[in-house]
């Protein structure tokens, strides 16, 4: 049972931010009408919106420029990646809550406008509405309640939060959060990280992107016994990745609720030059998904040798592979259950359900908190399901509702942590 000081503590956070809901509303909206596609990656001018707005509501806001050659050494164009820091007074835990803001171009079949910010039928319609520039608002609106409660309740709260809006998530955030931790900009206790539905997230799948390029000797069509084609080639090599992915990978389950096996796919083929000549050079992307059971190294290790095994009656073929990213796995590290029990207790208050722990198929930016031993979950709002928002879909969108409700759910598990 909730002790009543407690409970009055929490009614307090949510009454504040019903109060202040259209103000986090509006803030969202005007994030989602400032555009971060990603590519191509001009990201800093919405780090200089959400940074005006940020200090207009008085919180101190850090502009860290990742510096230009190695952000277009990244295939980006520019990245400032914001920290806010609210210390709350006697030495405590500093929990961080990172969300990102750069994202997918819209692509095509909206019935909204993608930077529009429109409410429609209860929910904001946008690009990144869901993931994640709606959790610019939920953990904005979530520290402004902390901060309304301790300035009219002093000494209730030790230790602090940090604010952590990065840019880099979809080309794999080595240019946010890895950045901002290589650089010694931050180092957290704690983390809650941008969610995507109403599960807490402990555990993810990590990620390897390969580039295989497959060299031949392009010819004459009317000539074909003078080239190397290296497309034919190419069609061993998908033969034996789909084979792999039916005969091997499907068969190896993990046990982390809501991830099930390891895939490999094939992204992007391009090759040829005409119509009219033998192909002399075929390049894929491939992805594969590794679950947290799994090693990198001797996954990739893997890879390689399949790609190999698949060329070897192909002479005249030369194979070149260049990978492109590794992303380690996340997986649970001790210290994280307070993080856990809380956001569970206060969620299943809040929306009235239970709300499971699960690990989800997609790799995120917390890895990297977690390669330098940072505890971490991720949750923020969103609703059942990833699928059922449209994240990174046609008419992505956010319900209102469950804006609110996370943002009350991560104020709560603040006040839990930072005060008891």
């Amino acid at each position: 049972m909730t002790a009543p000081a407690a409970q009055d503590a929490y009614d307090f956070l949510d009454r504040w931010i019903d109060q202040h809901f259209d103000d986090e509303l509006r803030f969202v909206q005007q994030l989602v009408r400032v555009p971060t596609d990603t590519p191509p990656g001009n990201n800093a001018p919405h780090a200089d919106t959400a940074a005006a707005l940020l200090e207009a509501m008085g919180l101190p806001v850090e502009r860290h420029a990742v510096p230009a050659a190695e952000v277009q050494a990244a295939g980006m164009v520019s990245i400032t990646n914001l920290i806010v820091r609210n210390p709350f007074g006697p030495p405590g835990p500093v929990v961080a809550l990172n969300a990102h803001g750069d994202v997918v171009p819209p692509g095509e079949g909206w019935t909204h406008d993608p930077y529009g910010a429109e409410v429609d039928g209860g929910a904001l319609y946008g690009r990144a509405t869901a993931v994640s520039k709606g959790d610019f608002g939920t953990y904005t609106f979530a520290l402004r309640a902390l901060n309304a409660l301790a300035a009219a309740r002093p000494g209730r709260l030790r230790g602090g939060v940090e604010l952590h809006f990065t840019y880099d998530e979809e080309f794999g955030g080595e240019l946010g959060p890895g950045w901002l931790l290589r650089q010694g900009l931050t180092r957290p206790d704690l983390l809650i990280a941008a969610g995507f539905s109403y599960q807490v997230v402990n555990a993810h799948n990590g990620c390897l992107q390969m580039e295989v390029t497959l060299h031949g000797t392009a010819s004459h069509a009317a000539y074909p016994d003078t080239g190397v084609d290296a497309l034919q080639a190419a069609n061993r090599v998908l033969t034996a990745i789909y084979a792999h992915n039916d005969g091997v990978l499907r068969q190896r389950r993990s046990q982390v609720a809501g991830i099930t096996h390891p895939y490999l796919n094939v992204g992007r083929i391009e090759g040829g030059s005409n119509t009219n000549v033998v192909p002399g050079k075929v390049v894929l992307k491939i992805d594969r998904r590794m679950i947290p059971e799994e090693d990198a190294e001797v996954v990739e290790a893997e890879v390689r040798a399949l790609l190999a095994g698949a060329l070897r009656d192909s002479p005249g073929i030369r194979l070149e592979i260049r990978r492109l990213l590794l992303a380690q796995s996340l997986k649970p590290l001790p210290g994280n259950e307070a993080l856990v029990a809380g956001l569970q207790r206060h969620a299943k208050a809040v929306f009235g359900e239970d709300i499971p722990v699960c690990g989800t198929p997609l790799y995120t930016d917390v890895r990297l908190y977690s390669a330098q031993g940072v505890p971490a979950v991720l949750y923020g709002a969103g609703p059942r399901t990833v699928l059922e928002s449209n994240a990174k879909r046609a008419d992505e969108h956010l319900q209102l509702e469950d804006l609110r409700r996370a943002t009350r759910v991560v104020a709560r598990t603040l006040l839990d942590v930072l005060g008891g």
